[in-house]
């Protein structure tokens, strides 16, 4: 069985979304951006937990931003043949194993009321009310929240576990554990029997029982003891509590990371499904990583895929888990300008698997953190990071705080980046160097970095007519001049032209280069103090270019105040089409 899709209306931050699943999916997104309310949804449908009382929503649950009265999840549930679902479900499901699961949710005078329906397909036909989600028993979802109370569940599940383990033991084993049953409850009897002799346990109700005499002489022959009781076996066994050894010492559990592995482990153990099973169930786990280093929250992602049979949902705010995920099954939620959210193509799919193809050796924590963002500034390599960065602070644009991240392409490969950032629908912008190239084998010239960017725009983006008509009538021109020093008027013009066409697309073109770029603007004679005053302009470009990197951390190291004099200037413009996209969508701050 597969859960493949849900869909949902009016609900919560959800105003009409479709989600698609995989096997094993991954749900990421910026914080309150409404992961916790997907997860919910599901939940609605298929919690077995969940009581008449969770079913009755309140006002606050219907969609925030318009005035709504009616509440729909409907699940897509698909490939059923497991025996316990297919026996308890007759006429339920289709031929080949489909199912479709709904509820609805209606307000009207301040009162909720809802309806659960279910069926093979979501024609009215096929789609029937039923009296109750009765189909939970058997078919149904495991849900571990992001708040784990450790050992309120041990306590809870204690004796599910020994039970469990009891259970399983083979025919010799089990005839092993009577000899040594017979053996502890023996040598607990001699404790029970040892233990009122020592003195102060013995005296210690002498004063009580002083007292009770003075009250009442009816219960004169009975005295208040301190009972021990350690002889009653399975109750000794099931008080049984979980803690740490090394070697043969006795510790204390460790930190939270360790604790919430624990509490994992042993949740995985008790859940896992056998093929003799009464049930079938996708297994929720909100942020699974919580307070685990990187290393261990990758093997973490890969174990619980391993250990848990059948669909498995996770949350989670890591970039190392989703290293671990296959493109295709990353369901990245954010929010439109209406504040709304919405699922990036529509959740697991293909178009997100093929804006990965081309990732390649690019995959790493960097680019993955960056798939968190709603913002992302494309630039061609290290030292325009660690500029975009250090600037970002001098001209008081806070990217963490505005969840942008700054990216290097290590080169001018923009397109595949822009193509997974399009698939997950995170916004971006990119500033590329204005390079003229020599065209091989040929004397003549081409503006390179202006073509880049309109191979960008006419694959990636949706062009208005008025700008389709402009490039066809402009683009060949910045093709083919013939002296790159001398370069015609009308030549210039056009090249002017596209550069502010492509602007308008969040495609920023420099003057020329970063380092020429940089000397030609207000910081230029921090730049002759730092390299040489004595230094021809193009000595200190030279010199700039020389280990680009290596040298702007050691001029910014010095120099970095200066960068506020750049907050006007077209350097700055990358982080300003960033900010002003995040305001637009989260209003100023």
């Amino acid at each position: 069985m597969i859960l493949n899709k849900i869909k949902i209306e009016g609900f919560r931050n959800f105003k009409n979304v479709t989600v698609n699943f995989n096997k094993h999916s991954l749900i990421i997104g910026a914080n309150d951006v409404g992961k916790t309310n997907l997860i919910y949804a599901l939940r609605i449908l298929l919690d077995r937990g969940f009581s008449d009382y969770d079913y009755e929503l309140k006002e606050s649950d219907f969609y925030a931003y318009e005035e709504t009265k009616k509440v729909t999840i409907r699940a897509y549930l698909s490939k059923i043949t497991e025996g316990c679902v297919v026996a308890r479900m007759p006429g339920k499901l289709s031929d080949k194993g489909d199912l479709v699961l709904q509820y609805i949710a209606t307000l009207e005078n301040g009162k909720v009321s809802y309806q659960f329906f279910c069926g093979k397909s979501d024609s009215k036909d096929d789609l029937k009310e039923i009296d109750s989600p009765y189909y939970r028993k058997y078919l149904n979802l495991k849900y571990i929240g992001s708040r784990r109370e450790f050992w309120g569940y041990i306590n809870k599940t204690r004796n599910d576990l020994l039970l469990q383990a009891k259970g399983n033991r083979s025919t010799d084993i089990v005839e092993q554990d009577d000899h040594l049953y017979a053996e502890i409850e023996k040598k607990l009897k001699e404790v029970d029997e040892k233990i009122p002799q020592l003195s102060y346990v013995k005296n210690a109700t002498e004063h009580i029982n002083n007292e009770l005499n003075k009250l009442s002489i009816h219960n004169s022959e009975q005295q208040v003891v301190f009972d021990v009781a350690s002889s009653d076996v399975d109750k000794f066994i099931t008080n049984v509590s979980v803690a740490s050894k090394f070697g043969d010492k006795k510790m204390l559990i460790g930190g939270e990371g360790r604790i919430n592995q624990i509490y994992l482990s042993l949740w995985v153990s008790q859940n896992q499904h056998t093929e003799i099973s009464n049930e079938v169930s996708i297994i929720v786990i909100e942020e699974p990583e919580a307070y685990l280093h990187p290393h261990q929250q990758r093997e973490l992602a890969a174990y619980l895929g391993r250990a848990l049979q059948g669909q498995v949902i996770l949350t989670s705010h890591s970039p190392y888990i989703v290293n671990e995920f296959s493109p295709n099954s990353i369901i990245r939620l954010f929010k439109c300008r209406s504040n709304d959210t919405l699922v990036a193509s529509d959740g697991c799919s293909k178009i997100i698997e093929d804006g990965f193809k081309d990732f390649g050796y690019r995959m790493s924590v960097i680019p993955a953190e960056a798939f968190f963002s709603d913002f992302v500034i494309l630039v061609e390599g290290p030292s325009e990071l660690i500029l975009y960065k250090t600037l970002a602070k001098q001209i008081d644009i806070n990217l963490d705080r505005l969840n942008i991240s700054v990216l290097s392409v290590e080169g001018i490969g923009f397109e595949t980046y822009v193509k997974i950032l399009k698939a997950l629908n995170i916004g971006w912008v990119l500033r590329t160097d204005n390079d003229i190239m020599k065209i091989p084998k040929k004397d003549s010239y081409r503006y390179a970095g202006i073509e880049r960017g309109l191979a960008i725009l006419e694959k990636y983006l949706n062009i208005d007519e008025v700008d389709k008509s402009l490039i066809d009538s402009t683009k060949s021109k910045i093709h083919g001049f013939t002296d790159k020093d001398n370069i015609e008027k009308n030549v210039k013009d056009a090249a002017s032209k596209l550069i502010n066409l492509l602007r308008k697309y969040k495609i920023l073109i420099a003057k020329e280069g970063l380092e020429e770029d940089l000397y030609n603007s207000p910081i230029k004679e921090n730049l002759k103090k730092i390299y040489g005053s004595d230094l021809t302009d193009q000595e200190v470009i030279g010199a700039m270019k020389d280990k680009k990197a290596i040298n702007m951390y050691e001029f910014l190291k010095s120099e970095k105040e200066c960068l506020k004099n750049l907050k006007v200037d077209a350097i700055s413009e990358p982080l300003k089409c960033a900010e002003k996209y995040i305001e637009n969508i989260y209003g100023t701050y």
